[in-house]
């Protein structure tokens, strides 16, 4: 199961996969306290599915758009012509972006 293909189903059809995939992991763990799972790797997986469907549902919940959307947007267009030696002045919204400073670790200070 990959992002792109969860990003496109609706929230109900998310939350029955959801739901369908926290059964599998119980299932499996089951299985594997039993001794009679062969293939162990099979939770990691179940894990992971389910952690991809928790990310498409609190992107939807935040408002944050899929990457791909991102360079279909018109601004993509106008940051390509300035790029391309265009005398159009970017976007406010842009040039917030470009300006905003690397977020590292606080220099501690010095203690007197």
């Amino acid at each position: 199961m990959k992002v792109d293909e969860l990003r496109v189903l609706e929230a109900d059809e998310l939350g029955m996969r959801l739901r369908s995939a926290r059964r599998e992991l119980y299932e499996l763990r089951f299985k594997h306290a039993v001794g009679q799972l062969e293939n162990s790797s099979q939770i990691s997986k179940a894990r992971h599915d389910i952690a991809r469907i928790m990310t498409v549902l609190r992107e939807r919940d935040f408002g944050i758009a899929p990457a791909q959307e991102e360079f279909t947007s018109p601004l993509a267009g106008e940051v390509a012509a300035s790029a391309a030696g265009g005398e159009e002045e970017l976007p406010e919204a842009v040039e917030a972006e470009v300006a905003k400073p690397k977020r590292g670790r606080k220099k501690k200070e010095e203690a007197e």
